[in-house]
């Protein structure tokens, strides 16, 4: 099978800040490539990492998550995927040499950006009646997106708001050259 974009695993990191688009992207970046007939992975990273409760060293579970991604990846690749899609946050060169050396594979980072205005209406909208959830989100949106923006770890930028979510997803696997 001829995979778009060559048959070398590779995987493709969506960055950015909560709210961004990250999950909802990659699900529709999963949806093309299966159209696509492309084997692939999608991974949620906020899902590996949710274990309750978290060290007080590592609030995040970043330990936990690494060893997730490295199990998962291995076993998807085994699986037979090609493409790994991974929805997250790399605040940094530190954050990106972690994941690349989990996944071992070549790593893309797209960084999906929105107007935090628009962000801050998503969040309130997922995060509707949890108020103390609502108000961490909406303290940390701006900060991260800072971070993020300042981190140099970028090597495609898509804005999340210029267009449906499906076009948003084409134009990330277009930008990668998987499609």
């Amino acid at each position: 099978m001829s995979i778009p974009g060559g048959g070398e695993p590779a995987a493709l990191f969506l960055n950015g800040t909560v709210g961004a688009g990250k999950t909802s992207v990659a699900e529709a970046a999963g949806e093309l490539l299966a159209d696509a007939g492309v084997p692939h992975a999608v991974l949620d990273l906020d899902q590996l990492r949710r274990v309750w409760p978290a060290p007080a060293d590592d609030p995040f579970n970043a330990a936990l998550l690494l060893r997730n991604v490295r199990d998962v990846t291995r076993n998807a690749r085994a699986a037979g995927a090609v493409r790994l899609v991974l929805a997250g946050v790399v605040e940094g060169a530190d954050d990106r040499r972690a994941f690349a050396d989990a996944l071992g594979v070549p790593m893309t980072v797209c960084r999906l950006t929105a107007d935090l205005d628009v962000v801050r209406a998503r969040l309130r909208a997922r995060h509707s009646g949890r108020d103390a959830e609502l108000r961490w989100h909406l303290d940390r949106c701006a900060e991260l997106d800072e971070i993020i923006a300042a981190s140099g770890t970028t090597d495609l930028a898509v804005p999340s708001t210029a267009g449906t979510v499906p076009d948003v997803a084409r134009a990330v696997l277009t930008g990668v050259g998987w499609l």
